[in-house]
């Protein structure tokens, strides 16, 4: 099943709008009254009866009213329908005349099942239009369809009170569904799949449900209680004299026959669920409120107000209950659309409203139409509305109209969109018996013309992205974080992904899953990438106004976009986004691309691992992992990461039993204070040189490669080209070594109990310690034998106090292959979008210096000056550090050109930072992981003014695009 749209009853919500109970005291003249326009829309009135076929009746009492209720409103909305201008209207591929109205539409696979108002249910072939079946399905107009989403069973609703259930292939009739109530005409029904159950929105204001999963041996009900046997207060009301009417059925009609009769039990019923008619109802599959999966009901009523229901019944009964309640003015939902999270209300008086589910807001009310909208339909990037003068129109998702013709004679009462034989086709149909097919393959072009979308809209984007504060670190953030997730995810639907909110642990911040299907996509050559990235960021208060400007309105200055989170990580996640939906756009994305965003990376991951293992049936299998969180080294050379150290987090305390003491009252030799433990304890973990005394902390430490230090020379040599004043080659490599590939250990700061005076002998005393590890280095055997050293050290102090040590956080290095696959392609495509930079990666020379050998374990680093990473990007010369101080660092030419680039592949780096996500998702994957860089090293990421070089945007949006537009071996 194609469509996502869900028709309205259509011509039926214009007479019942007209006696809604909510809106009876509201209606007025003009073209806010939904009277009588028509002798088909009267018509369908009398066809509440049971029995439908009474024609000569209807037709009767129509020609008495034909248009005289309104005909000032007629005219009205006729004058306005005649200033409409078509707009490039899509060509009509067919055209099938009927001879009722077609009331509601639905599509599944090749077939076009359709509704009318005579009760017919009509099924045409997409193939051939040929009209495939023709059966009275029901005594009254059939105001809603639905097709399960297996494809399988075909549920139809009506103005006789019934509910059928087809199989779609056979169209025989499988049950036969009513309430026990009269619930007058069945607007609405949808099925939910995974419960197996059934639900209907009634004239009566409630909304029934009923499980198809009930026991076979349950009695059938009494067909006295069947609604064409219950006395009807219209057609069964005595006559003159006391003579009752009576009803036949014309001959020759035979109504269909066979199913399974059920009768709706009482305890699945909501009495008054919406304060007027319940117009239209739609399932939706995901996360809104729940477990992933998790499937909620919405629906639209009378009383201009859209609901939200949880499904809360255990075991097989389907209940719901109402959880949200969304509304704009009190004029009818008529129609809705599902888009993901996204929700269209069509309505009175022709505003489309578009509401956010996941945060229950009103994103914008669009005036689409100068009349009612019955229908609405979303498919191909697109939105479809049809009104009550027979205009339709298509919007793009940045809500402009991009279409508009005449496309009934009179109303519009029913839609859907699908792709048939590698064609988009829009099929609607109109009280005036007709069912149209057209091609809106021009529209669709236009659409992913649209969403290949310019740097412009690339901007736009990330200057919304940076506005949401998704600080994970502060819980008065949390909604704001949210919120910043829902907008992500939309965007990537905007795009055509299938995303899934996934939710953590503890209400920590959800992960947002997208996946993007390539064109080799199920086939053997298929691969599926996986691109790490996170939403949430590093507070920034600005309280010294440090800012160059607010740090969440995201400000363009000298070609650099400042704003928290430009860097890390929101502009290179959305360089990969919108690279995925050029290539989409295009139909030239080969391999299955699947985006992880999570939300809580600047706060050690919390939840991410759980999440990950919890949903990995969703995720489904990975080739390759792509992350891109990280700088080059200078602000010039484009630059590969293939490692990052790993770390421990631990806070140690020591305690003491006595309270906080003054220390010339109290202090003595006999005294232990925790303080002085503590400070006796950390001299323990360290010695000279930096040298950790942990035992076995330096044993599993590989020795370098030859590979490894051509790598480290080859950085030497580009960067002290540029900046032959930072330090010597010995010196510039030896600091590299010690910062990528050596484990260290870094006291952060000592806390105290106490007022924070010089006589105080603190009764509590706490440090903050990290442990950098690197590969081949298990972050769990550290962490164990670090714990245990500290308690044996802790012992020989001879204290009475007491010790504790907290791990905080742990995360395991992580090394890549320069060699592999991912990492080659990305060096091809950093080639061809940046140009050559300069002289080659590797030298032939063999770096033999005893500087590299002395130390059999791998560890290389002498005892010399560390160069620090802003020494690294500023010469020694005035003029440079002067360019420096004002962000515009030292380039072999201006930044936008290349010509003096020649021959250089990127450097290939290692970090001593760590990104918990990265090695996890190797081990639970089994698929290898490669890390681009996308930001210069003077971003100043977690720094006042960080910013992102809008040329490195670009083009690594350019680098994305090419490597999600490879064919893979």
């Amino acid at each position: 099943m194609s469509t996502r749209g869900v028709a309205a009853p259509e011509a039926a919500v214009h007479k019942r709008a007209l006696v809604d109970p909510q809106r009876a005291l509201t209606l007025r003249p003009g073209r806010n009254n939904p009277c009588f326009r028509d002798v088909e829309d009267l018509d369908l009135m009398a066809n509440r009866s049971r029995n439908a076929r009474q024609d000569n009746y209807d037709n009767n009492v129509a020609d008495a009213d034909d248009h005289a209720p309104d005909r000032a409103n007629h005219d009205a909305v006729q004058g306005a329908s005649a200033q409409l201008q078509a707009i490039n209207g899509p060509a009509l591929f067919h055209k099938v005349k009927n001879q009722k109205s077609i009331l509601t539409i639905v599509i599944s696979n090749s077939r076009v099942f359709a509704g009318t108002q005579g009760g017919d249910l009509l099924v045409w072939s997409l193939e051939t239009y040929e009209l495939l079946y023709s059966i009275l399905a029901h005594r009254g107009a059939v105001l809603s369809l639905f097709v399960s989403h297996d494809g399988k069973h075909l549920f139809s609703s009506a103005g006789d009170a019934i509910v059928n259930v087809w199989c779609t292939q056979k169209l025989t009739r499988l049950y036969h569904i009513w309430s026990t109530y009269d619930v007058g005409d069945v607007f609405c029904v949808v099925y939910s799949t995974r419960l197996r159950t059934v639900y209907l929105g009634a004239q009566n204001t409630s909304i029934q449900w009923l499980n198809l999963s009930w026991d076979t041996s349950c009695v059938s009900p009494n067909l006295e209680s069947h609604p064409l046997n219950r006395q009807n207060k219209f057609f069964d009301s005595t006559g003159p004299g006391g003579i009752p009417n009576t009803r036949s059925i014309l001959g020759g009609e035979i109504l269909a026959q066979g199913g399974r009769a059920v009768e709706i039990d009482k305890k699945n019923i909501i009495q008054y669920a919406h304060y007027g008619y319940v117009y239209c109802m739609v399932l939706i599959r995901g996360t809104i409120h729940g477990e992933l999966g998790e499937e909620t009901l919405i629906t639209g009523g009378g009383d201009g107000t859209i609901k939200m229901w949880r499904m809360t019944g255990n075991g097989l009964s389907g209940a719901i209950r109402c959880f949200a309640t969304m509304e704009n003015g009190d004029n009818s939902v008529l129609s809705v659309a599902l888009d993901g999270t996204f929700l269209y209300s069509g309505r009175l008086e022709g505003d489309v409203d578009v509401w956010d589910l996941d945060t229950r807001q009103l994103i914008r009310t669009v005036n689409a139409h100068a009349a009612d909208v019955l229908t609405i339909t979303v498919g191909q990037d697109l939105i479809f509305t049809g009104g009550s003068n027979g205009w339709a129109k298509i919007f793009d998702r940045r809500y402009r109209c991009t279409n508009q013709w005449k496309a009934h004679d009179r109303l519009i009462l029913a839609s859907s969109i699908t792709s048939y034989n590698n064609k988009a086709v829009l099929v609607t149909g109109g009280n005036d018996d007709c069912v149209a097919i057209w091609d809106i393959g021009a529209s669709v072009s236009q659409s992913n013309m649209q969403l290949r979308n310019t740097n412009e809209e690339l901007l736009d984007s990330l200057r919304k992205f940076i506005s949401f504060r998704t600080v994970s670190s502060k819980k008065e953030y949390a909604e704001e974080c949210r919120r910043g997730a829902s907008w992500l995810r939309n965007l990537f639907k905007r795009f055509g992904a299938h995303t899934e909110m996934l939710n953590t642990d503890d209400n920590r911040n959800p992960i947002v899953f997208a996946h993007f299907r390539g064109k080799d996509s199920g086939t053997a050559d298929e691969n599926r990438i996986l691109f790490y990235g996170h939403y949430d960021v590093i507070d920034a208060e600005n309280k010294q106004e440090k800012w160059k400007t607010h740090p969440f309105d995201m400000q363009g200055i000298d070609g650099y976009l400042y704003g928290r989170g430009t860097s890390d990580n929101k502009g290179p996640i959305l360089a990969a986004l919108y690279a995925v939906a050029d290539l989409v756009a295009g139909k030239n994305l080969v391999s299955d691309v699947i985006f992880l965003i999570e939300g809580e990376e600047e706060s050690g991951s919390r939840g991410f691992k759980e999440t990950i293992r919890r949903n990995k049936h969703i995720i489904g299998d990975v080739d390759w992992i792509l992350l891109a969180n990280s700088y080059w080294l200078d602000d010039d050379i484009p630059c590969l990461t293939y490692g990052l150290r790993g770390v421990v987090h631990a806070t140690v305390e020591v305690e003491s039993k006595h309270p906080d003491l003054h220390s010339g009252v109290e202090g003595s030799h006999m005294m232990d204070e925790a303080l002085k433990d503590l400070v006796m304890l950390l001299a323990k973990l360290s010695g000279p040189n930096g040298h950790v005394r942990i035992p076995g902390f330096y044993d599993t430490i590989l020795p370098i490669s030859q590979a490894e230090n051509e790598r480290y020379e080859a950085i030497s040599k580009s960067l002290l080209r540029r900046y032959p004043k930072v330090a010597g080659s010995d010196e510039l490599i030896a600091s590299f070594k010690a910062k990528w590939r050596e484990p260290s250990l870094t006291m952060h700061g000592i806390k105290t109990s106490g007022p924070a005076n010089s006589t105080i002998i603190p009764h509590t005393a706490r440090a903050a310690i990290s442990l950098r590890l690197v590969p081949s280095q298990d972050a769990l055997q550290i962490q164990h034998a670090f714990v245990a050293f500290l308690k044996d050290q802790f012992a020989t102090l001879n204290t009475l106090n007491g010790l504790s040590v907290k791990i905080d956080h742990q995360a395991d290095p992580w090394l890549g292959d320069p060699e592999n696959q991912i990492f080659k392609m990305l060096e091809k495509a950093i080639m061809e979008v940046w140009g050559s930079i300069g002289a080659t990666r590797r030298g032939s020379a063999v770096i033999s210096r005893p500087l590299f050998d002395s130390m059999t374990n791998g560890l290389t680093s002498p005892k010399l000056s560390p160069v620090t990473f802003s020494a690294r990007i500023s010469d020694s010369s005035p003029d440079a550090q002067t360019s420096a101080q004002n962000g515009d660092h030292m380039h072999s030419g201006p930044p936008n050109k290349t010509s003096s680039r020649k021959h250089q592949k990127p450097l290939y780096i290692r970090e001593g930072g760590t990104i918990p996500a990265i090695r996890f998702l190797e081990k639970e994957f089994g698929a290898q992981a490669a890390h681009l860089p996308c930001g210069q090293a003077s971003d100043s990421a977690h720094l006042d003014n960080e910013r992102f070089r809008l040329l490195n945007l670009y083009k690594s949006r350019e680098i994305f695009k090419k490597l999600f537009g490879e064919t893979w071996s």
